[in-house]
């Protein structure tokens, strides 16, 4: 059991845990525990960004010194900007439901997996509108894939908020990169010129890269333009605690940068309802802001291997079958 919390991530992650378990009262505890003994069951994979109920603990009848450990998990599960991002999504929400004259409290749903007492993998999930988490921790290391942040609006235009783009970095970065290729870069990187109306992978439980339009090649980049794609990676990446993004990098590194491509589709232009996706031989990235006349944006990093930690349980089950 120590295993599990051998790494300094881990072992906050552990602590979280059970301080969100000791605040809770046993019902709750049930809600929170909602899910299948194996954590490789099928229906794990299920998820949306949608709005909607999910299974799990619902946040909206939490109270203080719930929602508060509810808010230490969800922080330990990122870095600090990661953390910053999964906060705003849930800020940006509240700032929609205002606009459309909704009330009450946040919607989202908690999901234990496991136990984190046991010997045995665990994790936890958090979603609901715009917001996707997905946390596996075993003896041999953490995931945290499918990751989602999503921004409705992209652009906050009045209130307290106004002038606020959650997603900002992540569409600037895309754009300095499409507008300094050449002529005949951007014949390749661009492949619609109208852009798709969401993320071109949606709600897949298995992620694959070849769903996505090659686009440019790495290889076939200026290095001032390469270092912009490597900057964009790494904002995603970098969502994560940092010894799991650093692995993530270092993978991407190990198996050869030439494996990146990227492709835009839309206008260029800031407004310009656009898409864009990065594909690399382990993982992909995609972002959209298309609908609502370009002002509503969704991001998401997906693994290959790693989504819903499925290379992890099958080593844990492999071993304890043999």
């Amino acid at each position: 059991m120590d295993g599990y919390r051998s790494d300094a991530t881990a072992a906050e992650m552990w602590d979280a845990a059970r301080a969100l378990l000791s605040v809770l009262e046993p019902e709750q505890v049930r809600e929170l525990r909602a899910g299948p003994a194996r954590l490789d069951a099928p229906e794990l994979r299920e998820w949306t960004y949608l709005p909607g109920s999910r299974p799990g603990l619902p946040t909206e009848g939490l109270d203080d010194r719930q929602r508060e450990a509810v808010d230490a998990l969800l922080a330990v599960a990122h870095s600090a900007a990661g953390a910053e991002l999964a906060r705003g999504a849930i800020e940006v929400e509240r700032h929609r439901r205002a606009m459309v004259g909704a009330t009450g409290p946040d919607r989202y749903w908690v999901r234990l997996l496991g136990d984190p007492d046991g010997d045995g993998p665990w994790g936890w999930r958090m979603n609901g509108h715009h917001l996707a988490v997905h946390v596996l921790i075993t003896a041999a290391g953490m995931r945290v894939t499918p990751h989602f942040i999503g921004a409705e609006p992209a652009r906050i235009a009045d209130g307290p908020q106004a002038g606020r783009r959650l997603l900002g970095p992540e569409e600037d970065l895309a754009r300095e990169l499409v507008t300094d290729l050449d002529v005949g870069q951007r014949a390749e990187a661009l492949f619609a010129a109208a852009p798709p109306d969401d993320i071109l992978t949606r709600a897949d439980p298995f992620a694959d890269p070849d769903l996505l339009p090659t686009g440019l090649p790495y290889g076939e980049m200026t290095p001032g333009q390469q270092r912009l794609l490597e900057r964009l990676v790494r904002r995603y990446l970098d969502r994560a605690p940092a010894a799991y993004a650093r692995e993530c990098w270092s993978d991407a590194v190990a198996r050869g940068l030439d494996g990146l491509s990227f492709a835009w589709a839309g206008g260029c232009a800031p407004g310009d309802r656009h898409y864009y996706c990065v594909r690399a031989p382990d993982f992909l990235i995609e972002y959209d802001n298309t609908q609502d006349d370009g002002n509503h944006a969704h991001s998401v990093w997906r693994h290959v291997r790693h989504d819903w930690g499925a290379d992890l349980l099958r080593a844990h089950y492999t071993e304890q079958h043999r």
